[in-house]
């Protein structure tokens, strides 16, 4: 396993020093593979995220080449809003 020497403010080797007296870890290098999987773990919801928007945006744009939308006047934005979620909130209703 490669070896890496790391610089750490004294806040950050104070937090690394209490997990391992805590006995939570065995050492310092499992305190930070730890977090180096926490972090590789977040990377992967944030793609999964910007994946799912896009998917969502190609299919939005979908629509709106096709017509499948709804103009909709600003005083009566709050109503169309509050009825897309009456019908999402009975789509999942019905769907449970």
């Amino acid at each position: 396993m490669p070896t890496r020497n790391v610089v750490l403010s004294e806040l950050q080797q104070q937090l690394v020093e209490t997990l391992v007296q805590s006995g939570r870890y065995q050492n310092a290098s499992e305190v930070l593979r730890d977090g180096l999987r926490l972090i590789a773990e977040r990377e992967r919801r944030e793609d999964a995220k910007l994946e799912a928007l896009k998917q969502s945006a190609r299919l939005g744009w979908a629509d709106v080449s096709a017509g499948r939308y709804a103009d909709v006047a600003d005083d009566q934005l709050e109503d169309f809003i509050g009825q897309l979620g009456r019908r999402a909130a009975q789509a999942a209703k019905t769907a449970s």
